[in-house]
């Protein structure tokens, strides 16, 4: 089962994600896309960021990953 949904932060949208393995893990992934009038838009995807044993815990990692991602490059 994969879950996602979209967030707006600083001009992104966030897709965080979480799949489930097939041990019942869940692995935390996100999608991150801007939209530049000068440079075009920009897909941004990270997969296995890393693994837990919750899928709300997978997808607060994500989010807080993106989140931190972003701040650093603006």
């Amino acid at each position: 089962m994969q879950i996602s949904t979209t967030r707006q932060y600083r001009g992104y949208a966030v897709r965080p994600s979480a799949h489930t393995l097939p041990d019942g893990c869940f692995s935390s992934n996100v999608t991150l896309a801007r939209s530049d009038v000068r440079s075009g838009p920009a897909l941004y995807e990270f997969y296995s960021l890393g693994y837990f044993s919750s899928e709300e815990d997978a997808l607060g990692y994500s989010d807080q990953w993106a989140r931190g991602w972003i701040d650093t490059r603006g």
